[in-house]
Protein backbone atom coordinates (compact mmCIF):
# COMPACT_ATOMS: atom_id res chain seq x y z
CA UNK A 1 0.00 0.00 0.00
CA UNK A 2 2.72 2.37 0.39
CA UNK A 3 5.38 3.45 -2.17
CA UNK A 4 8.81 3.73 -0.96
CA UNK A 5 10.59 2.34 -4.04
CA UNK A 6 11.21 4.30 -7.64
CA UNK A 7 9.92 1.28 -9.65
CA UNK A 8 7.05 1.18 -7.53
CA UNK A 9 6.96 4.68 -8.41
CA UNK A 10 7.19 4.48 -11.96
CA UNK A 11 4.60 1.35 -12.05
CA UNK A 12 2.10 3.25 -10.88
CA UNK A 13 2.20 6.15 -12.27
CA UNK A 14 2.15 4.26 -15.94
CA UNK A 15 -0.83 2.93 -14.80
CA UNK A 16 -2.32 6.59 -13.58
CA UNK A 17 -1.23 8.29 -17.16
CA UNK A 18 -4.77 6.87 -18.65
CA UNK A 19 -7.04 8.02 -16.50
CA UNK A 20 -8.90 11.48 -17.25
CA UNK A 21 -8.61 12.61 -13.78
CA UNK A 22 -6.50 12.03 -10.66
CA UNK A 23 -7.69 12.43 -6.94
CA UNK A 24 -4.96 13.70 -4.99
CA UNK A 25 -4.61 14.21 -1.16
CA UNK A 26 -1.60 14.69 0.88
CA UNK A 27 -0.58 14.55 4.58
CA UNK A 28 2.35 16.71 6.00
CA UNK A 29 3.51 18.62 9.05
CA UNK A 30 4.17 22.13 10.27
CA UNK A 31 3.69 22.84 13.85
CA UNK A 32 7.79 23.26 14.17
CA UNK A 33 8.57 24.76 10.63
CA UNK A 34 7.74 27.88 8.53
CA UNK A 35 7.71 25.57 5.56
CA UNK A 36 5.19 22.76 5.41
CA UNK A 37 6.92 19.58 5.52
CA UNK A 38 5.56 16.97 2.95
CA UNK A 39 4.86 13.19 4.69
CA UNK A 40 2.54 11.16 2.32
CA UNK A 41 0.79 11.97 -1.26
CA UNK A 42 -2.15 10.00 -2.01
CA UNK A 43 -3.47 9.86 -5.20
CA UNK A 44 -6.10 7.57 -7.36
CA UNK A 45 -7.00 7.31 -10.98
CA UNK A 46 -9.89 5.73 -12.43
CA UNK A 47 -9.17 2.42 -11.30
CA UNK A 48 -5.77 2.48 -9.38
CA UNK A 49 -4.66 4.14 -6.17
CA UNK A 50 -1.76 4.28 -4.04
CA UNK A 51 0.05 6.09 -1.04
CA UNK A 52 3.79 7.59 -1.96
CA UNK A 53 6.49 8.03 0.48
CA UNK A 54 8.07 11.20 -0.03
CA UNK A 55 10.54 10.88 2.83
CA UNK A 56 11.89 7.18 1.59
CA UNK A 57 15.54 7.24 0.94
CA UNK A 58 16.41 8.16 -2.86
CA UNK A 59 12.80 8.23 -4.33
CA UNK A 60 12.26 10.28 -6.53
CA UNK A 61 8.95 12.14 -7.53
CA UNK A 62 9.79 13.02 -10.89
CA UNK A 63 6.94 10.80 -12.44
CA UNK A 64 4.82 11.58 -10.16
CA UNK A 65 5.30 15.66 -11.17
CA UNK A 66 5.24 14.74 -14.51
CA UNK A 67 1.45 13.50 -13.95
CA UNK A 68 0.33 17.13 -11.97
CA UNK A 69 1.92 19.14 -14.53
CA UNK A 70 0.16 17.40 -17.33
CA UNK A 71 -2.24 19.63 -18.99
CA UNK A 72 -4.12 16.66 -20.27
CA UNK A 73 -4.99 15.20 -17.06
CA UNK A 74 -7.67 17.04 -14.51
CA UNK A 75 -6.08 17.20 -11.19
CA UNK A 76 -9.08 16.75 -8.08
CA UNK A 77 -8.55 18.11 -5.06
CA UNK A 78 -10.72 18.80 -1.75
CA UNK A 79 -9.92 22.57 0.03
CA UNK A 80 -7.22 22.80 -2.42
CA UNK A 81 -4.87 25.39 -1.20
CA UNK A 82 -2.85 23.88 0.83
CA UNK A 83 -2.05 20.56 -1.23
CA UNK A 84 -1.01 23.09 -3.71
CA UNK A 85 1.02 25.44 -1.72
CA UNK A 86 2.84 22.28 -0.84
CA UNK A 87 3.49 21.72 -4.93
CA UNK A 88 4.49 25.03 -5.45
CA UNK A 89 6.87 24.79 -2.16
CA UNK A 90 8.92 22.17 -3.74
CA UNK A 91 8.29 22.82 -7.51
CA UNK A 92 7.60 26.19 -7.85
CA UNK A 93 4.84 25.80 -10.33
CA UNK A 94 1.18 24.88 -9.50
CA UNK A 95 -0.42 21.79 -10.50
CA UNK A 96 -2.80 22.38 -13.61
CA UNK A 97 -5.50 21.80 -14.68
CA UNK A 98 -7.10 21.42 -11.35
CA UNK A 99 -10.45 21.45 -9.59
CA UNK A 100 -11.71 21.86 -6.34
CA UNK A 101 -14.71 19.83 -4.64
CA UNK A 102 -15.14 22.42 -1.58
CA UNK A 103 -15.55 24.78 -4.22
CA UNK A 104 -17.67 22.52 -6.47
CA UNK A 105 -19.65 21.83 -3.44
CA UNK A 106 -20.42 25.72 -2.29
CA UNK A 107 -21.71 26.56 -5.70
CA UNK A 108 -24.00 23.11 -5.71
CA UNK A 109 -25.72 24.20 -3.06
CA UNK A 110 -23.71 22.30 0.07
CA UNK A 111 -23.62 25.37 1.91
CA UNK A 112 -20.62 27.54 2.91
CA UNK A 113 -17.93 25.62 4.55
CA UNK A 114 -18.52 21.92 3.26
CA UNK A 115 -16.35 19.52 5.28
CA UNK A 116 -15.12 16.25 3.40
CA UNK A 117 -16.50 13.71 5.96
CA UNK A 118 -20.20 15.32 5.24
CA UNK A 119 -19.62 15.35 1.04
CA UNK A 120 -18.45 12.14 1.38
CA UNK A 121 -21.56 10.91 3.06
CA UNK A 122 -23.90 12.63 1.00
CA UNK A 123 -22.58 12.00 -2.70
CA UNK A 124 -20.28 8.86 -1.75
CA UNK A 125 -22.26 6.99 1.09
CA UNK A 126 -18.95 6.91 2.79
CA UNK A 127 -17.78 7.15 6.32
CA UNK A 128 -14.34 9.11 7.18
CA UNK A 129 -12.28 7.29 9.67
CA UNK A 130 -11.15 10.74 11.67
CA UNK A 131 -9.10 9.32 14.75
CA UNK A 132 -5.91 9.46 12.46
CA UNK A 133 -6.11 12.77 11.16
CA UNK A 134 -4.07 14.43 13.77
CA UNK A 135 -1.21 11.45 13.80
CA UNK A 136 2.42 12.40 13.53
CA UNK A 137 2.79 11.62 9.92
CA UNK A 138 6.66 12.16 9.89
CA UNK A 139 7.00 8.56 11.93
CA UNK A 140 7.90 5.39 10.19
CA UNK A 141 6.28 2.89 9.95
CA UNK A 142 2.86 4.16 9.02
CA UNK A 143 0.65 1.90 10.53
CA UNK A 144 -2.15 0.64 8.80
CA UNK A 145 -5.00 2.05 10.43
CA UNK A 146 -3.04 4.98 9.23
CA UNK A 147 -2.48 3.86 5.59
CA UNK A 148 -6.50 3.13 4.89
CA UNK A 149 -7.27 6.40 6.86
CA UNK A 150 -4.85 8.33 4.06
CA UNK A 151 -6.02 6.27 0.59
CA UNK A 152 -10.30 7.23 1.80
CA UNK A 153 -9.44 10.66 1.18
CA UNK A 154 -8.48 9.56 -2.46
CA UNK A 155 -10.48 6.76 -3.07
CA UNK A 156 -13.82 8.79 -1.69
CA UNK A 157 -13.00 11.81 -4.10
CA UNK A 158 -13.21 10.11 -7.13
CA UNK A 159 -17.24 9.63 -6.98
CA UNK A 160 -17.55 12.68 -5.27
CA UNK A 161 -15.95 14.49 -7.85
CA UNK A 162 -17.93 12.61 -11.06
CA UNK A 163 -21.25 13.75 -8.57
CA UNK A 164 -20.29 17.27 -8.01
CA UNK A 165 -19.55 17.44 -12.36
CA UNK A 166 -22.63 16.29 -13.45
CA UNK A 167 -24.30 18.31 -11.04
CA UNK A 168 -22.68 21.28 -12.00
CA UNK A 169 -23.13 20.67 -15.92
CA UNK A 170 -27.35 20.47 -14.67
CA UNK A 171 -26.94 23.39 -13.31
CA UNK A 172 -24.94 25.38 -16.41
CA UNK A 173 -22.23 25.90 -13.75
CA UNK A 174 -19.42 24.37 -15.07
CA UNK A 175 -17.96 28.26 -16.12
CA UNK A 176 -18.13 29.77 -12.63
CA UNK A 177 -16.06 26.68 -11.21
CA UNK A 178 -13.31 28.07 -13.74
CA UNK A 179 -13.23 31.17 -12.33
CA UNK A 180 -12.42 30.12 -9.23
CA UNK A 181 -10.05 27.41 -10.29
CA UNK A 182 -7.90 30.55 -11.79
CA UNK A 183 -7.11 31.99 -8.90
CA UNK A 184 -6.23 28.98 -7.33
CA UNK A 185 -4.02 28.14 -10.31
CA UNK A 186 -2.10 31.59 -9.87
CA UNK A 187 1.16 31.98 -8.67
CA UNK A 188 0.92 34.77 -6.53
CA UNK A 189 -1.80 32.91 -4.44
CA UNK A 190 1.24 30.47 -2.68
CA UNK A 191 4.38 33.61 -2.36
CA UNK A 192 4.65 34.05 0.99
CA UNK A 193 5.72 37.49 0.39
CA UNK A 194 7.13 38.95 3.86
CA UNK A 195 5.58 43.01 2.94
CA UNK A 196 2.56 41.34 2.39
CA UNK A 197 2.64 39.61 6.36
CA UNK A 198 0.67 42.19 7.63
CA UNK A 199 -2.36 41.15 5.51
CA UNK A 200 -2.62 37.90 8.19
CA UNK A 201 -3.68 40.67 10.88
CA UNK A 202 -7.18 41.49 11.73
CA UNK A 203 -6.37 44.83 12.32
CA UNK A 204 -8.01 48.38 11.96
CA UNK A 205 -5.97 51.58 12.41
CA UNK A 206 -6.40 54.92 10.26
CA UNK A 207 -3.16 56.16 11.19
CA UNK A 208 -0.42 55.28 8.49
CA UNK A 209 2.47 55.98 11.34
CA UNK A 210 1.17 52.76 13.21
CA UNK A 211 0.29 51.03 9.84
CA UNK A 212 4.13 51.13 8.54
CA UNK A 213 5.19 49.87 11.84
CA UNK A 214 2.99 46.91 11.72
CA UNK A 215 4.06 46.33 8.06
CA UNK A 216 7.27 46.36 8.67
CA UNK A 217 7.01 44.35 11.53
CA UNK A 218 5.15 41.67 10.14
CA UNK A 219 7.99 41.68 7.36
CA UNK A 220 10.98 41.42 9.60
CA UNK A 221 8.75 38.33 11.28
CA UNK A 222 8.51 36.66 8.29
CA UNK A 223 12.06 36.63 7.74
CA UNK A 224 13.12 35.96 10.38
CA UNK A 225 10.77 32.42 10.39
CA UNK A 226 11.42 31.79 6.75
CA UNK A 227 15.42 32.11 7.03
CA UNK A 228 15.37 29.66 10.38
CA UNK A 229 12.12 27.84 9.40
CA UNK A 230 10.26 27.88 12.38
CA UNK A 231 6.80 29.23 12.47
CA UNK A 232 6.03 33.17 12.55
CA UNK A 233 4.71 33.15 16.30
CA UNK A 234 7.95 31.17 17.71
CA UNK A 235 9.75 34.22 16.33
CA UNK A 236 7.15 36.53 18.16
CA UNK A 237 3.35 36.37 18.73
CA UNK A 238 0.86 38.60 17.05
CA UNK A 239 -0.19 39.34 20.21
CA UNK A 240 3.23 40.53 21.48
CA UNK A 241 3.98 42.39 18.15
CA UNK A 242 0.50 44.35 18.40
CA UNK A 243 1.26 45.60 22.01
CA UNK A 244 4.85 46.95 20.36
CA UNK A 245 3.18 48.79 17.67
CA UNK A 246 0.74 50.45 20.35
CA UNK A 247 3.84 51.09 23.42
CA UNK A 248 6.79 51.77 20.53
CA UNK A 249 9.22 50.83 23.62
CA UNK A 250 12.39 52.99 22.72
CA UNK A 251 15.39 50.58 24.41
CA UNK A 252 15.87 46.93 25.49
CA UNK A 253 14.37 47.78 29.02
CA UNK A 254 11.07 48.77 27.50
CA UNK A 255 10.78 45.81 25.06
CA UNK A 256 11.54 43.47 27.91
CA UNK A 257 8.06 45.02 29.31
CA UNK A 258 6.26 43.82 26.60
CA UNK A 259 3.94 40.86 27.59
CA UNK A 260 5.38 37.28 26.85
CA UNK A 261 8.62 39.12 25.94
CA UNK A 262 11.87 38.50 28.64
CA UNK A 263 15.01 40.55 29.68
CA UNK A 264 16.91 37.90 27.95
CA UNK A 265 14.61 38.22 24.48
CA UNK A 266 14.79 42.13 25.10
CA UNK A 267 18.67 41.80 24.46
CA UNK A 268 19.08 39.09 22.00
CA UNK A 269 19.89 38.93 18.19
CA UNK A 270 15.87 39.13 17.82
CA UNK A 271 15.33 41.86 20.18
CA UNK A 272 17.88 43.97 18.76
CA UNK A 273 16.07 43.52 15.46
CA UNK A 274 12.59 44.26 16.55
CA UNK A 275 14.31 47.45 18.01
CA UNK A 276 15.86 48.28 14.71
CA UNK A 277 12.75 47.30 12.59
CA UNK A 278 11.42 50.41 15.11
CA UNK A 279 13.94 52.77 14.19
CA UNK A 280 14.14 53.13 11.03
CA UNK A 281 9.88 52.75 10.89
CA UNK A 282 10.44 56.17 12.70
CA UNK A 283 12.43 57.60 10.40
CA UNK A 284 11.21 57.29 7.48
CA UNK A 285 7.79 58.64 5.80
CA UNK A 286 4.56 56.68 6.32
CA UNK A 287 3.46 54.13 4.34
CA UNK A 288 -0.45 55.36 2.71
CA UNK A 289 -2.67 53.44 4.05
CA UNK A 290 -4.07 50.68 1.87
CA UNK A 291 -7.98 50.43 1.02
CA UNK A 292 -7.86 47.55 2.92
CA UNK A 293 -7.82 49.33 6.06
CA UNK A 294 -9.52 53.00 4.71
CA UNK A 295 -12.34 50.64 4.29
CA UNK A 296 -12.61 50.18 7.85
CA UNK A 297 -14.16 53.54 8.37
CA UNK A 298 -17.12 53.31 6.91
CA UNK A 299 -19.44 56.58 6.98
CA UNK A 300 -21.95 55.95 9.51
CA UNK A 301 -24.89 57.18 7.05
CA UNK A 302 -24.03 53.95 4.58
CA UNK A 303 -24.60 51.38 7.88
CA UNK A 304 -28.03 50.82 6.70
CA UNK A 305 -27.33 50.56 3.10
CA UNK A 306 -24.73 47.57 3.85
CA UNK A 307 -27.21 46.40 5.94
CA UNK A 308 -29.66 45.86 3.36
CA UNK A 309 -26.86 44.07 0.74
CA UNK A 310 -26.54 41.57 3.27
CA UNK A 311 -29.82 41.13 3.26
CA UNK A 312 -29.52 40.84 -0.73
CA UNK A 313 -26.98 38.48 -0.43
CA UNK A 314 -28.36 36.08 1.51
CA UNK A 315 -31.74 36.22 -0.42
CA UNK A 316 -29.78 36.02 -3.46
CA UNK A 317 -27.49 33.12 -2.25
CA UNK A 318 -30.64 31.09 -0.94
CA UNK A 319 -32.40 31.52 -3.86
CA UNK A 320 -29.72 30.09 -6.07
CA UNK A 321 -28.08 27.98 -3.26
CA UNK A 322 -25.22 29.24 -3.56
CA UNK A 323 -22.82 29.46 -0.22
CA UNK A 324 -22.92 33.56 0.21
CA UNK A 325 -19.39 33.54 1.21
CA UNK A 326 -18.38 32.37 -2.55
CA UNK A 327 -20.12 35.79 -3.75
CA UNK A 328 -18.81 37.87 -1.69
CA UNK A 329 -17.60 38.86 1.72
CA UNK A 330 -18.53 41.66 4.50
CA UNK A 331 -15.72 43.80 3.32
CA UNK A 332 -16.63 43.94 -0.37
CA UNK A 333 -20.62 44.54 0.69
CA UNK A 334 -18.63 47.69 2.45
CA UNK A 335 -16.69 49.30 -0.35
CA UNK A 336 -19.79 47.97 -2.73
CA UNK A 337 -22.04 50.11 0.20
CA UNK A 338 -19.92 53.34 -0.68
CA UNK A 339 -18.82 53.06 -4.62
CA UNK A 340 -21.07 51.86 -7.72
CA UNK A 341 -17.87 51.08 -9.65
CA UNK A 342 -16.15 48.79 -6.85
CA UNK A 343 -13.22 46.64 -7.87
CA UNK A 344 -14.50 43.79 -6.39
CA UNK A 345 -15.16 40.14 -7.06
CA UNK A 346 -19.02 40.19 -6.39
CA UNK A 347 -19.25 42.89 -9.60
CA UNK A 348 -17.25 40.20 -11.80
CA UNK A 349 -18.42 37.88 -13.87
CA UNK A 350 -21.09 35.04 -12.57
CA UNK A 351 -21.51 36.74 -9.62
CA UNK A 352 -22.52 40.07 -10.78
CA UNK A 353 -25.08 38.61 -12.85
CA UNK A 354 -26.15 36.88 -10.33
CA UNK A 355 -26.05 39.41 -7.22
CA UNK A 356 -23.87 42.21 -8.34
CA UNK A 357 -26.78 43.95 -10.66
CA UNK A 358 -29.29 43.56 -8.12
CA UNK A 359 -26.67 45.50 -5.75
CA UNK A 360 -26.63 48.20 -7.96
CA UNK A 361 -30.58 48.25 -9.03
CA UNK A 362 -31.22 48.10 -4.73
CA UNK A 363 -28.91 51.09 -4.09
CA UNK A 364 -30.41 53.10 -7.54
CA UNK A 365 -34.00 52.98 -5.70
CA UNK A 366 -35.07 50.25 -8.71
CA UNK A 367 -35.35 47.45 -7.13
CA UNK A 368 -37.20 47.07 -3.52
CA UNK A 369 -37.32 44.10 -0.87
CA UNK A 370 -41.40 42.98 -0.03
CA UNK A 371 -42.02 41.18 3.21
CA UNK A 372 -44.81 38.99 2.41
CA UNK A 373 -45.92 36.56 5.08
CA UNK A 374 -42.60 35.70 6.42
CA UNK A 375 -40.89 35.87 3.14
CA UNK A 376 -38.58 38.13 1.64
CA UNK A 377 -39.40 39.13 -2.23
CA UNK A 378 -37.64 40.85 -4.93
CA UNK A 379 -40.28 43.67 -6.50
CA UNK A 380 -38.90 45.95 -9.74
CA UNK A 381 -39.50 49.40 -8.71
Amino acid sequence: MLISTNDELKALCGKLRSSRFLAIDTEFIRDRTYWPRLCLIQVAGENDVGAIDPLAEGLDLAPLLELLYDEKILKVFHAARQDLEIFFHVTGKVPAPIADTQVMGMVCGFGESVSYENIVAKLAKGTIDKSSRFTDWALRPLSEKQLNYALDDVRYLRPVFEKLEAKLAELNRADWISEEMQILREPSTYRLEPDQAWRRLKIKMDKPKFFTLVKDLCAWREREAQSIDIPRNRVLRDEALMEIVHHVPKDAGELARVRGLSSEFAKNRLGTGILEVIKNAQSRTPDALPDELRKNHLPSSLGAVVDMLKVLLRLVAEENDVAAKLISNSSDLDILAEHDNADIMAMKGWRYELFGKKALALKQGKLALKLNKNKIQFIDV
